[in-house]
C-alpha cells in the first residue's frame, strides 16, 4: 500500500465538525485514504512520497457540486453576453444540438483541467443533451484523463417546444430511452463504495424542458438503484410563473410532489424560495448547488444562502456552466460566495456577522460533501479520502497576508493553486498539470469550439 507524507505546512485547515487548524500540519495517507492529521513532529517522519509544504496553506479538496462542462465549447459567445436566463438558453440550443463525442471529451478535458488549477478535486457534472450519437460514457471516460473525481449526471430534456417546453424538438429524447440509457450508465460506471472516482447522478434538466411524468419515473428509478438526484429548481422569477401557468404550482411544490425532496436530493441555484419552502429542504435535507458567479452573470437573482444555513439545509457551491460564468475557478467561486452573501445581509445585518472565509470555504468543501453524499470527502480527518490543496503563501498575491493565511485565500485575489493530490495521488505540482497536456488540450478544445459556431 503506497503512503505519502505531507508535512510543513504553515497552517493545515482540517474543516473538521470543530474547525481544527493545525500550524505546522502534517497528513499521512495510505492507499488513497488519511491515516493521521497533525503536527508535523508528532507524525512518521517517511513515507514511500514525501511532499515539503513549508509556507504553505492546506485545505481539503474543493468540491463543484454543479456544473455543465460542454459549455465550455461557448464561452463568452455574442448574443447570448447580456441575455436573461430563457433568452440565453434560446440562443445557445441550436448551438449545442451540434455536439458530437468529440465535443463532449475535449471539454470535459477542458474543463476538468482549469477546475483542478484551481484547487477543485470532484465535480458534479450535469449533462443534460445527447446530440449526434454523443453518451454520457463521453464525459466519464474522458474525466480518468485528468484525475478528479466526477459525479456525472445523466441529465435529461424531454419536452421540447411543441409540447410547451422551451429547448428545440431536436435535442429532446424519448422518456423510455432516456429511463433505459440512465440505468445502462449506472450499471456500467456507478461505483458506491468510499474512495471512488465516479458516481452516477439521475438529473432531468428543469421543470420547463420535462414532463412531470419522467420527474416521477425518474426518482423512482434512482431510489431503486440507490442513486442521488439532482435538477436546476428555482432559478429565476421566469420559471417560478413557468410552473405556475403550466403545473398550477411553485417550482418546489412541483417536484416535491413528484418524490424530488429529501438527502438523496439537491437542486440547483434555488433561489425563488420562500421561508416555509426553506424550512420543508431543512426538515428534509434536501440540498442546494449554491451558484453565485453564474447567478450574477444571468441576473438572475442571490440566492438566500444565510437563512438556508439557519434552516439547516445542506449547502455546496457549483460553478456552473462555463457559458454562464464564464470560467471554471473553485477558489474564485468561493470567495463570490463569500462577497456576495454579504451584499446580500448588509441591508439588515445592524452590526451583525457577515459570511466569513472559513464559512464560504466550509461550503466549498465540508458543505459540497454533505450535498453529494460522500460522508468520505470534505474534510481532513483520518478514514476520508487524502485529497488536498495546498497554495504557498511566498507569493505576490499574498504579499501581506500572512497575519490570517487561510482567510488570505479568499479575501486575496483568487490564484491557481500550487499542489492538488486526489486519493493521494498527485493532479496538480507547483501551478503545473501533472495528468494531461494543458497545451494540446487548449488547442483541441479551440479548434473544436471554432468548428462548432463558425
Amino acid at each position: 500500500m503506497p503512503s505519502l507524507l505531507a508535512k510543513n505546512a504553515l497552517v493545515l485547515a482540517t474543516m473538521d465538525e470543530s474547525g481544527t487548524e493545525v500550524a505546522n500540519g502534517a497528513l499521512y495517507i495510505v492507499d488513497g485514504f488519511i491515516e493521521q492529521v497533525g503536527a508535523t513532529a508528532d507524525l512518521p517522519s517517511a513515507a514511500d512520497a514525501v511532499v515539503d509544504l513549508s509556507g504553505h496553506v492546506v485545505i481539503p479538496g474543493l468540491i463543484n457540486t454543479h456544473h455543465h462542462l460542454y459549455q465550455t465549447l461557448t464561452r463568452a459567445m455574442p448574443g447570448a453576453q447580456d441575455a436573461g436566463l430563457f433568452g440565453w438558453l434560446t440562443m445557445l440550443y441550436p448551438i449545442w444540438a451540434q455536439l458530437t463525442p468529440n465535443h463532449i471529451r475535449a471539454s470535459t478535458r477542458t474543463g476538468l483541467a482549469e477546475l483542478a488549477l484551481s484547487g477543485c478535486t470532484t465535480v458534479a457534472d450535469h449533462l443534460y443533451l445527447f446530440p449526434n450519437g454523443s453518451r454520457l460514457d463521453d464525459e466519464i471516460l474522458a474525466a480518468a484523463d485528468i484525475g478528479v473525481r466526477l459525479h456525472a449526471s445523466r441529465g435529461s430534456m424531454s419536452r421540447g417546444e411543441s409540447d410547451g417546453g422551451l429547448p428545440p424538438d431536436s435535442v429532446v429524447e424519448d422518456p423510455a430511452t432516456i429511463l433505459e440509457d440512465t440505468a445502462r450508465v449506472a450499471t456500467t460506471f456507478d461505483d458506491p463504495s468510499p474512495g471512488s472516482m465516479v458516481r452516477v447522478v439521475v438529473a432531468p434538466c428543469s421543470p420547463f424542458s420535462v414532463s412531470e411524468a419522467l420527474m416521477a419515473e425518474s426518482a423512482t428509478l434512482a431510489r431503486e438503484l440507490g442513486l442521488h438526484m439532482h435538477t436546476h429548481l428555482a432559478e429565476t422569477i421566469d420559471e417560478e410563473d413557468y410552473c405556475l401557468d403550466v403545473y398550477g404550482k411553485r417550482p418546489l411544490q412541483m417536484v416535491a410532489d413528484l418524490g424530488w425532496e429529501g438527502a438523496d436530493v439537491w437542486y440547483a441555484h434555488s433561489i425563488f424560495v420562500n421561508d416555509e419552502e426553506i424550512a420543508t429542504m431543512g426538515r428534509t435535507k434536501t440540498g442546494v448547488a449554491h451558484c453565485p458567479s453564474s447567478n450574477m452573470r444571468l441576473g438572475s437573482g442571490i440566492a438566500p444562502v444565510r437563512r438556508y444555513k439557519k434552516a439547516g439545509v445542506p449547502v455546496g457551491l457549483g460553478v456552473d456552466g462555463s457559458a454562464s460564468n464564464d470560467g471554471n475557478h473553485m477558489l474564485g467561486e468561493a470567495r463570490q460566495a463569500m462577497l456576495l452573501a454579504r451584499l446580500d445581509a448588509a441591508p439588515s445585518l445592524s452590526g451583525g456577522a457577515l459570511l466569513s472565509a472559513r464559512d464560504a470555504l466550509r461550503l466549498a468543501t465540508r458543505g459540497g460533501a454533505e450535498v453529494l453524499g460522500r460522508a468520505d470527502l470534505g474534510s481532513l480527518e483520518p478514514g476520508k479520502a487524502g485529497d488536498f490543496v495546498a497554495v504557498s503563501m511566498d507569493r505576490i498575491e499574498y504579499a501581506g497576508a500572512q497575519h490570517d493565511p487561510v482567510a488570505a485565500l479568499l479575501f486575496a485575489a483568487p490564484t491557481q493553486v500550487d499542489h492538488v493530490y486526489v486519493h493521494g495521488r498527485p493532479v496538480v505540482r507547483d501551478r503545473e498539470l501533472v495528468t494531461a497536456d494543458v497545451e494540446e488540450i487548449v488547442r483541441e478544445q479551440n479548434r473544436l469550439a471554432a468548428q462548432l459556431v463558425y
